[in-house]
């Protein structure tokens, strides 16, 4: 079993934990890993769920807050680039950035504030990274819904050092037109689906995107084409093409209301629903989420991706987005952390809870 000293410095902590087997389903070793080195914290619960760890302090703090990432990465690059190197400063190597930094600060934390001003739930969960159904995250907030209870939550991902508040919300449709299928010789005998595929591409170009704000953060919407296909052969007038878009709404918006307006920008085509997640808004007027801004002193930008503090939103958590690492870094093959960024995260949280 691999092992985990929790006092070792916390960049240090980063490496032993990206050298350890964590890609999406073959988290085991690195959950068993976690686990035990928990488990040796007299002042922390811990539970198990399949491969995500949940430990707890139990001080009856008048605040409960949660610190949550993810152990699992993408797969490898070929050649993997493993084992961590660290090169002027950074840490290089997969899940630096996504998000073995972020999972460092939180058992860092969770070894050296014993008695914090409220109390914590650390969570550290399985399958982030792959379909929503194996989502660890997910499965705990429908299984043991007690074991997220709180008045706030810091997810670690990474923002750059920043605090991202809230995220959009997400969803992807299929546009349909519909044709008359002819040989391609003899084209007057059908009606090509892919010529009328032209409109749906002129609605998306003069689509003006929003910006709202929400609780005083500016989100950036987007609708854009993502995919398109028609066609079974090359002398066959084609039946039927499909544009694929994927529409990145504001939190002010409700899944529903989010699939209202795309339907409506696509009247008089099959528009077929895929997949859809709402967003969260900030929550920075909670008392917990305040004072985390204040003892970061670090200004709060709107998150313009899709994270899990949707999860913690649809639960009544207000979530933010607080970790090491420059997002546009995830999943590269030259995945690298400024180990600066480390040190200064877990000396913030530190800082807010002692």
């Amino acid at each position: 079993m691999a092992e985990l000293d929790l006092t070792r410095d916390v960049v240090d902590l980063t490496a032993d934990l990206v050298d350890i087997p964590s890609v999406s389903r073959d988290e085991q070793q690195i959950a068993d890993a976690v686990e035990k080195a928990l488990r040796a914290l007299p002042h922390l619960r811990v539970d198990r769920d399949g491969n995500t760890i949940v430990a707890r302090t139990d001080l009856g703090r008048a605040e409960r807050v949660v610190l949550a990432g993810h152990l699992d990465t993408v797969p490898l690059t070929d050649p993997p680039n493993l084992p961590t190197q660290r090169v002027d400063g950074l840490l290089v190597g997969r899940g630096t950035t996504d998000m073995k930094g972020g999972v460092a600060v939180q058992l860092a934390v969770a070894q050296a504030i014993t008695e914090p001003t409220r109390d914590v739930t650390f969570v550290f969960y399985d399958c982030e990274e792959i379909e929503e159904e194996f989502n660890g995250l997910r499965r705990i907030a429908a299984q043991h819904p007690e074991w997220l209870a709180a008045d706030f939550a810091v997810l670690l991902e990474p923002t750059n050092g920043g605090i991202e508040g809230g995220c959009k919300g997400t969803l992807r449709v299929d546009v349909a037109t519909k044709g008359i299928s002819a040989h391609s010789a003899r084209p007057w005998n059908g009606h090509n689906a892919i010529h009328d595929a032209g409109e749906v591409l002129a609605r998306l170009a003069a689509y003006e995107p929003e910006t709202v704000n929400v609780d005083g953060l500016d989100y950036h919407e987007a609708l854009n084409a993502v995919g398109i296909s028609g066609g079974i052969a090359g002398n066959v007038i084609p039946d039927r093409c499909v544009v694929t878009v994927n529409y990145r709404f504001a939190p002010d918006k409700s899944a529903e209301e989010a699939v209202a307006h795309v339907r409506a920008i696509f009247s008089g085509y099959d528009v077929t629903l895929g997949d859809c997640a709402a967003g969260a808004r900030p929550g920075l007027d909670t008392p917990a989420a305040a004072s985390f801004v204040a003892a970061l002193a670090l200004p709060v930008t709107a998150k313009q991706g899709w994270t899990d503090v949707a999860r913690f939103s649809a639960i009544g958590v207000p979530a933010v987005n607080f970790g090491p690492g420059d997002p546009n870094l995830a999943h590269t093959d030259d995945e690298r952390c400024p180990e600066r960024q480390i040190t200064e995260a877990n000396d913030a949280l530190c800082r807010w809870l002692a």
